[in-house]
């Protein structure tokens, strides 16, 4: 699967923005970052900074930073408890200083009492209530409603699931209008492989607004992305732009062509792996662009670790 950095730090923003829309909660593990193995951590050398991601012994993401700058930069912590999140600090730094007026937490209590119920409080390291969420899930474990408190009022996000021959769709609705729709179904390729296919479609009070269809080969990566805009005139979904995703050997992203109309912009992907026998890449370089992003890869050590206590 493709795993982009830059866009998991735009969730990270938007985590701390905060939207009366709300989301399930979620928890990244190595393999959201496209890492193999029992990987310890890994640093990500980019042009517009560097990302550090550090891992707990069974693959949840424990700590992550953003480096702007040797001095500006922003520290995430994650706490869980038999795999379940806790707690998630995010904490600013701005000249090797700490910002409490922008740092916050997120605190997460588990209620078992008869319906599943999880329940986040958000307050500032300066101690100010910023925000309430309480998800309330099913007898399947998935998450059927979400309540928002904050000092603007409360804000209520139904989640429905309905099944329609092979075709699953999740409707999400802010106080009783449609928000987001996600539609998975499946279809056979023509090697004869099962693909899935999942169309997104976002709606602004209502109303439609964009749609992406993404298609998944059998195992499991992302081959092509749709993207329309919802066009007034003909009342439909008209597509704008269309990528192709292709792979090496080792499941990583190698070529990608991206359509736009009449013009094609075609990008390539090469890596350098590092030893071990997971095949992490440690460098990618993006042609024509030139572009390079590293990676520094530590693993945790547990059979050498185990026999030494021997």
């Amino acid at each position: 699967m493709i795993k982009n950095y830059v866009l998991f730090f735009c969730l990270i923003l938007n985590l701390l923005a905060g939207s009366a829309f709300s989301q399930e909660i979620k928890i990244f593990t190595r393999e959201d970052f496209d890492l193999r193995g029992d990987v310890k951590s890994c640093l990500v050398i980019t042009d517009y900074g560097k990302e550090e991601y550090d891992f707990n012994e069974n693959g949840l993401l424990a700590k992550s930073v953003t480096r702007y700058s040797d001095s500006d930069y922003d520290i995430t912590y994650y706490q869980y408890d038999t795999g379940i999140l806790k707690e998630k600090r995010l904490e600013n730094y701005r000249g090797n200083t700490f910002d409490t007026s922008t740092s916050i937490a997120h605190f997460y209590e588990l209620d078992t009492l008869g319906s599943k119920k999880i329940t986040e409080k958000i307050v500032s390291y300066e101690k100010e209530f910023l925000d309430q969420y309480e998800y309330f899930y099913d007898t399947d474990d998935r998450v059927v409603n979400i309540i928002r408190i904050n000092n603007d009022g409360t804000d209520e996000t139904s989640i429905e699931y309905t099944s329609y021959k092979d075709e699953q769709t999740k409707t999400y609705r802010l106080n009783g209008v449609e928000q987001k729709s996600i539609r998975t179904s499946s279809r056979k390729a023509k090697n004869g492989t099962v693909e899935k296919v999942v169309l997104t479609k976002k709606f602004l009070n209502g109303d439609p607004l964009t749609a992406t269809e993404e298609i998944f080969d059998a195992s499991g990566q992302l081959i092509s992305t749709i993207h329309f805009r919802y066009d007034e005139k003909t009342q439909q979904f008209a597509p704008e732009q269309t990528t192709i995703f292709a792979y090496d050997g080792n499941g990583t992203l190698s070529r990608s062509v991206e359509k736009n109309g009449d013009s094609e912009k075609v990008k390539e992907y090469i890596y350098q792996y590092d030893d071990g026998e997971n095949a992490n890449w440690v460098k990618q370089i993006v042609t024509p662009d030139n572009t390079y992003t590293t990676r520094r890869i530590k693993y945790y050590e547990f059979q050498e670790e185990a026999e030494e206590e021997e």
